[in-house]
């Protein structure tokens, strides 16, 4: 969208089976370099890695924002409005729980958005969304 250069992102995970399982599995993110307490993952052409810390521990923070509670910190990717609902799908055929469902914020303005909320085995938020025009990523 933006020609930027990925990112990569840093976080920590209490199982590395599970965080292979489900980035590499339910989220399809191709797996790079690992060791015996970390992993790469492609997340959306942006580099990831997960690793571990069997003692972290989760905080329950979050922000009001459009009636929902979004939890902090948070991560995620912005995908094309078709991969954002391919993706949708296949969470809810995986019978994901939710922390905030699929929905779309700014419904018929230049900000408007589908968004959803979950988290991964360890804890940690992750945000996805698709703008219906991609030019009004940071449109006001």
């Amino acid at each position: 969208m933006t020609g930027l250069p990925p990112f990569h992102f840093a976080f920590t995970v209490d199982d590395l089976g599970e965080a292979r399982r489900f980035y590499g599995g339910l989220l399809g993110c191709a797996e790079g370099r690992s060791d015996t307490r970390w992993v790469d993952f492609d997340f959306y052409g942006h580099q990831i890695v997960a690793h571990l810390d069997e003692t972290a521990g989760q905080g329950a923070a979050s922000n009001a924002v459009d009636g929902h509670d979004v939890p902090v910190p948070h991560f995620g990717a912005v995908l094309d409005w078709e991969a954002f609902a391919a993706l949708r799908e296949r969470l809810e055929n995986a019978g994901i729980d939710w922390v905030i469902e699929p929905y779309i914020r700014f419904d018929g303005e230049p900000g408007e958005q589908a968004t959803m909320f979950l988290r991964d085995p360890s804890g940690n938020a992750l945000e996805f969304k698709a703008f219906r025009n991609p030019d009004r990523l940071f449109a006001t």
